[in-house]
């Protein structure tokens, strides 16, 4: 991941209902959630949460897949992934076991 889509990744959840959209669609795994039960569950309206998940969606930080007339949203775990491997690009000056500690921290 270069430095300029990293810091779209990281402007987009800079606000904090495009966080809480992220970090609930971590917690969902791979069955995701449709667009209305996000709205629902973080209790913001469809109009203000569509146009929340299009920049999610625009970083790379979540994808969507449609289903009849709704869309399921997941988090794009490639993305999260390019996102933290930027993070930890030079991380503990090359000496991994200096980064060990943190590398534990984020397995799940």
């Amino acid at each position: 991941m270069d430095k300029n889509t990293a810091a779209a990744a990281f402007a987009a959840l800079s606000q904090p209902t495009r966080l809480d959209v992220f970090r609930l669609l971590i917690k969902a795994g791979q069955d995701g959630l449709r667009a209305g039960e996000i709205s629902d569950q973080l209790d913001v309206r469809q109009n203000t949460m569509s146009a929340n998940l299009t920049v999610l969606v625009q970083a790379g930080l979540i994808r969507n897949r449609r289903e009849g007339r709704t869309i399921r949203y997941y988090a794009d775990l490639d993305g999260m992934r390019g996102l933290l491997a930027f993070l930890m690009e030079d991380c503990c000056g090359g000496n991994p076991a200096l980064c060990k500690p943190i590398l534990d921290e984020l397995a799940c």
